[in-house]
């Protein structure tokens, strides 16, 4: 287990047992209804996968959550503070941290300069420039790499990268969107496996949209969805072999 320390621990959240709250939610791309009333919860220190298969919306879901796409109707909260009016910007600042999928790191960048973007996202004022030895214990790899251009690192150390980016921002929730796609396999371990001492060492509850099952299984919680609703919800620890062969493109 990772020892905490302030630099990428979240600050303490609201008296509620939810981080996030999304309540029926619905999203449309024009006239064309996208997410259908939507009830979706993401206890504080948990992690919670969001499992279907491609175009049921949930990619767009996870937009919407970080304010880039707006509801027609719906609610969002965290920690009990509704921020559906609220710009991406600022729920990043209330302490969201959000990779998308294709990582989106800055390729003429170096790594220690993608890293330092994520300052950006912290709500204190007092921005201290190092980099805390919590990102490196989570991620080895970052360490020897500082100097060299994001650009020239492979996916899953681009991957890993963008994963410590939204930790130098203090997430309370972080958000991944199918951070193993394309990933050799034993990297795909060395991420779900810093992403769940993520979980169990800072409190940091976790969203995470994936089709890998090993991975899948590392959650709490699960949300299945099928043509922008969520259908199917629970334990992952009694998600069925019925539920897997329906919702995972395996």
């Amino acid at each position: 287990m990772v020892s905490t320390n302030q630099a990428i621990a979240p600050e303490p959240s609201a008296p509620t047992q939810i981080m996030l709250q999304v309540s029926d939610l619905n999203v449309y791309y024009g006239e064309s209804h996208i997410l259908r009333t939507v009830d979706l919860s993401v206890p504080i220190g948990q992690m919670v996968c969001l499992i279907g298969r491609n175009g049921v919306g949930k990619t767009t879901l996870l937009k919407t959550i970080m304010g880039l796409l707006k509801p027609r109707t719906g609610t969002i909260s965290l920690a009990g503070e509704s921020i559906t009016e609220k710009s991406p910007d600022r729920r990043a600042k209330l302490g969201i941290g959000y990779v998308p999928q294709g990582r989106e790191i800055i390729p003429r960048l170096t790594v220690k300069e993608n890293l330092l973007l994520g300052l950006e996202a912290r709500r204190d004022r007092t921005r201290n420039q190092e980099i805390p030895e919590e990102i490196f214990t989570l991620f080895p790899v970052l360490k020897s790499m500082l100097s060299r251009m994001g650009g020239d690192l492979s996916g899953g150390q681009q991957q890993q990268l963008a994963i410590a980016r939204a930790l130098m921002g203090k997430p309370r929730l972080l958000v991944l969107d199918e951070p193993t796609e394309g990933i050799q396999p034993s990297i795909i371990l060395e991420i779900e496996a810093a992403v769940r001492r993520i979980v169990e060492s800072t409190g940091i509850s976790v969203l995470l949209v994936e089709q890998h099952l090993h991975f899948v299984r590392q959650a709490d919680r699960y949300y299945a969805m099928q043509k922008g609703g969520i259908v199917a919800s629970g334990a992952t620890s009694e998600l069925s072999n019925e539920v897997i062969q329906r919702f995972l493109a395996v």
